[in-house]
């Protein structure tokens, strides 16, 4: 039962991502039919800077519906079920989950937090937990299936598994969800491991499509202030109330 590290990969992408939200961007603008203006969009003729910047321009300008028809998928695995139950309350997005029912978890990698690691008594106490849980689940799957139980002893062994089991998951996003994610989830304020997640995440759309990501992140990042009340402020970014306090009235 090792402690699980994080692994964050993208598996695929929406195809000419960048020239389909163009595309869909220039459609709302544009008088004519922008399938007319995809060939040029594939061949080159309109060079993906030119694209790039527009993109960027109405996105400044807030109108940001038009990125929901790209898409990202991720397989992630080393987060914990505490985690997992986090992620999917993000409900624009679809998911695939690594089945307690169906995968054996005899051998279970589980997730441990800094704050235990960090402390050798409550690291001590810790993993002897996680050993004892090993222990029960396999003796109780072991008498479930002497009992008659066989392929189902596992949905119901599984009951003794604890937050911190490992997971693994492929997650799709479109890119309008995902920078609603990293506001969220980028944040100081939100719990450790989700955070760390939306980071290797946010690094991995950056580089795969700027003209969307590269100003993504925490709220603070676009605003310029942080949104927080200033008891759970981190300090990065002055808070509302501190420019109002200055005369900066954020707009």
């Amino acid at each position: 039962m090792p402690v699980s590290p994080l692994s964050v990969e993208l598996l695929a992408v929406t195809p000419n991502a960048l020239s389909l939200i163009y595309a869909a961007f220039r459609q709302c603008y544009h008088a004519g039919f922008v399938a007319d203006m995809w060939p040029r969009l594939l061949s080159g003729e309109v060079d993906r800077e030119t694209q790039a910047d527009f993109v960027r321009k109405v996105l400044e300008s807030g109108h940001d519906s038009p990125v929901e028809h790209a898409s990202f998928s991720f397989a992630i695995a080393g987060i914990s079920r505490a985690c997992s139950h986090q992620i999917v309350r993000h409900r624009i997005a679809s998911y695939s989950q690594q089945s307690q029912r169906y995968v054996d978890a005899s051998n279970m990698d589980y997730v441990l937090p800094p704050a235990i690691a960090k402390i050798p008594e409550a690291r001590e106490r810790f993993e002897a937990f996680m050993a004892e849980v090993g222990n029960a689940y396999r003796d109780l799957k072991d008498i479930l299936e002497a009992h008659g139980r066989k392929d189902k002893a596992k949905e119901d062994a599984r009951f003794v598994l604890p937050q911190a089991a490992e997971t693994r998951i492929v997650i799709t996003m479109n890119c309008r969800a995902l920078l609603h994610f990293f506001h969220l989830r980028c944040c100081t304020r939100a719990q450790w491991e989700i955070r760390a997640m939306a980071d290797a995440m946010l690094a991995l759309c950056k580089a795969e499509l700027p003209a969307i990501f590269a100003t993504a992140g925490a709220k603070c990042e676009s605003l310029g202030y942080c949104p927080e009340a200033p008891r759970f402020a981190c300090g990065r970014y002055p808070t509302r109330e501190q420019l109002l306090a200055k005369g900066n009235a954020p707009e």
